[in-house]
């Protein structure tokens, strides 16, 4: 292809992401194919000789849109806000259109340092202390792998560097609630923790994590002859939005010499409220944070701010300098290899830059406003209705909430909550996710779309009454 056969059709794309944007009330929210559908439109075998790119459009209407479910939406209430605001779709563009891999800082200079200046850009607006410096990763998930391998080698005085795990007396213990992210087991299991020594610590009235409770289990396991190792904290869990209490477990964590890292994936967004910053008390206690920008906050999918209280225990992990990265400026720069997993490292900063050029701080605090409102609204509709019931505090924008008819208990209560969720999904007028909750179905109601305004929740609420009375 060449650069103005990539431009004709670069244009004929732009035009019709513009459209679609400008369209998405009317598609159905959810994605309403069966297993193989899309796959049965592709070819089973890959083009033997170049093909052309004319009909680019067209092709994914017909092959490619059936499939997608419309996170864009403002209608989309499953999962989490996942919004790609038009700056940062722009400053992928871009990123992929110079096609530059940061692997060290004299790979490409720009890389590294437009990324060091927008994360101080959020780290400032999220109020967290001078000094803290952050990074970008894919996912929270790997952010909090990271964060468990920095609090692994603290507590073992860097055994990697010896003989690991497998030459340490006692057995390491991580500590999160029974409402952390399925994330934080994942990352303890592949830092080489073991099952055994993940403990999931009792949740209070309003499904935070209970200090008291985890005393008692770190007590517990220095009496079994275990060593405590970190603690992940949440805040905004991602069932109900809870609150883990990060102050009062700031305080354990330094009784016992533990890292703390606060998983703010979705949440983190809305601490550029000042209002909201009570809802992180003692943050600044902590060793590591990480708040996706690619939920709440606008940045188009991926983009994971990292952030951390000392470099150098991250750094003392994560760096490697193979001689064919070595260049004259290392004592100099940051090479952003030393910061996480990855050697090398895309262009990500770019829409994150775009984006909060787009919006400014101002545009970002007034959507988060406006997302709380709706779901206080939302939450007090279903408060007065008969039969409905708010089952979780909602301290943001997720609200959840049962239908709860007078007979229906149990397995069959759970039964009628899957019934009209499911309804509600096939319907395509809203797109919501289903979850436990003290062992009980429930739905989640997440609100957060850039798209979403006041009518939609109306409309929303409507559509929960309808898929009840069907």
């Amino acid at each position: 292809m060449t650069p103005e056969e990539f431009r004709q059709i670069g244009h004929a794309l732009i035009d019709w992401i513009a459209d679609y944007r400008a369209n998405l009330r009317g598609y159905p929210v959810m994605s309403q194919v069966a297993p193989g559908d899309i796959k049965a439109r592709l070819p089973t075998t890959p083009p033997q000789q170049a093909e052309s790119l004319d009909n680019l459009v067209a092709e994914i209407g017909t092959a490619i849109m059936p499939g997608i479910s419309h996170w864009q939406h403002p209608s989309f209430c499953a999962y989490f806000p996942a919004n790609a605001h038009f700056g940062s779709v722009l400053g992928d563009l871009a990123s992929a259109g110079l096609g530059v891999v940061g692997v060290s800082w004299q790979s490409s200079p720009a890389l590294t340092e437009v990324e060091e200046v927008v994360t101080d850009w959020v780290r400032q607006m999220l109020g967290l202390p001078e000094g803290w410096l952050g990074a970008i990763e894919d996912s929270a998930s790997i952010a909090t792998l990271v964060a468990l391998l920095c609090a692994r080698e603290r507590a073992t005085n860097y055994s990697a560097e010896r003989g690991g795990l497998q030459a340490e007396a006692k057995p390491l213990v991580v500590y999160g609630s029974e409402q952390s992210h399925s994330s934080v087991d994942k990352a303890a299991l592949l830092a080489g923790f073991g099952r055994d020594n993940i403990r999931h610590v009792a949740t209070d009235g309003t499904f935070a994590m209970d200090p008291d409770a985890l005393r008692r289990a770190i007590a517990a396991d220095i009496a079994a002859g275990r060593k405590p190792c970190a603690i992940v904290a949440t805040t905004g869990t991602t069932a109900t939005t809870a609150m883990d209490p990060i102050g009062a477990l700031a305080v354990i964590a330094r009784e016992h010499g533990l890292w703390l890292h606060v998983d703010a994936a979705m949440a983190g967004a809305a601490m550029v409220l000042p209002e909201c910053c009570y809802l992180w008390a003692g943050i600044e206690q902590a060793d590591s944070v990480v708040i996706n920008g690619h939920k709440w906050l606008g940045v188009n999918f991926d983009c994971s701010l990292f952030f951390v209280k000392q470099a150098d225990a991250l750094t003392r992990v994560m760096s490697t300098s193979p001689s064919y990265l070595r260049t004259s400026s290392d004592d100099k720069v940051r090479n952003l290899r030393d910061w996480g997993l990855p050697l090398g490292r895309r262009f990500r900063a770019m829409k994150l830059w775009l984006m909060l050029r787009e919006e400014g701080v101002a545009g970002i605090q007034a959507r988060i406003r406006r997302d709380l409102a709706m779901a206080q609204w939302l939450k007090r509709a279903v408060e007065r209705a008969p039969d409905w019931r708010v089952v979780a505090p909602v301290p943001l924008q997720t609200v959840c909430v049962r239908h709860e008819p007078d007979g229906l208990a149990g397995e069959a209560l759970d039964q009628h909550t899957l019934t009209w969720a499911e309804r509600i999904n096939r319907s395509g007028r809203a797109y919501v996710t289903p979850a436990q909750l003290q062992g009980r179905w429930m739905v989640r109601l997440s609100l957060g779309s850039s798209t979403t305004e006041q009518s939609d929740v109306e409309a929303l609420w409507q559509t929960l009454q309808w898929s009840v009375a069907e």
